[in-house]
């Protein structure tokens, strides 16, 4: 660790509870592997103080905040400006402070597109996503605004997921669809190119849970993402390697929305290697 002196800079994470958070380790590995005077630090926030802790962040000079749940929507009530993408999904998880000015981001849909690019171009492409709640919301338009050329949302409740459509398409007039988890997810699924869960089905502790889709739902040209990362390999992934699918791990969307926050703060761009590799040791 080098030395924390009054000259360093301090971003962090705000959220409750944020005593789990793997982001410390990534960035300040990097931090210190690139010789930048920066610390990292989790925050805790309790229920009804995030607005003290933004005027606190801002009197003690702090330079950028991830911003974790529960408050990825409610901190719109008290930054001053929004980026694009953080202004279409309606949350954010990256904040950055500079002249007295605090500017919102959205690195989640970022970090998800730069997972899947590893593998394959979203432009163009046929996309099923899994799930409808902030997750899917943030991947969604980042997707689209990405170039996809058409969106299925399936969802348990229908409801969420029409509610979700009807925005996507007002906003980005954008081709989305919805459909129920059944035969009609089926069929929509034989010509899809990509397939993300974004629903915590399958994340520690209920690793045995049932995944939505299973192998003989799959074909082998499909990309599999599951957002979930602990596991790193959940039942949907594994159900996709059963059926000779492609697929992410969750942790890569972990490691590329961390890297855009990043270069937000920094102005560059953190090496790949030594955020995964703190990653690795973290888990």
């Amino acid at each position: 660790m080098t030395m924390i002196t009054g000259k360093t800079k301090v971003v962090g994470v705000i959220g409750n509870p944020v005593e789990h958070s793997l982001s410390p380790p990534m960035h300040n590995a990097a931090f210190k592997h690139m010789g930048l005077d920066y610390v990292y630090v989790p925050f805790y926030v309790p229920n009804g103080k995030l607005n003290e802790a933004i005027i606190g962040a801002k009197a003690l000079n702090i330079k950028g905040l991830n911003v974790t749940i529960p408050y990825k929507t409610e901190i719109i009530k008290y930054i001053d400006s929004l980026d694009k993408s953080a202004e279409l999904i309606g949350a954010v998880n990256t904040l950055k402070f500079k002249d007295n000015n605090i500017r919102g981001y959205n690195t989640d849909g970022i970090g998800a597109v730069r997972a899947i690019e590893e593998v394959s171009s979203v432009r163009n492409k046929k996309i099923v996503i899994l799930g409808a709640g902030g997750a899917a919301r943030a991947v969604s338009f980042q997707i689209l605004m990405d170039g996809a050329e058409s969106l299925v949302i399936a969802n348990r409740t229908p409801v969420n997921a029409l509610k979700l459509q009807k925005e996507l398409i007002k906003k980005l007039e954008a081709n989305v669809k919805t459909v129920d988890l059944g035969e009609k997810l089926k069929n929509e699924l034989k010509d899809a190119h990509i397939l993300i869960n974004t629903t915590p089905i399958g994340m520690y502790p209920n690793i045995d849970q049932e995944p939505l889709v299973k192998a003989e739902m799959m074909c082998e040209d499909l990309i599999c993402n599951d957002l979930v990362y602990n596991p790193l390999k959940t039942g949907f992934l594994k159900e996709a390697e059963k059926a000779g699918a492609k697929t992410i791990s969750g942790i890569k969307m972990l490691i590329y929305q961390g890297m855009e926050s990043f270069r937000i703060w920094t102005g560059v761009y953190p090496p790949l290697d030594v955020f995964e590799e703190a990653l690795n040791i973290e888990l």
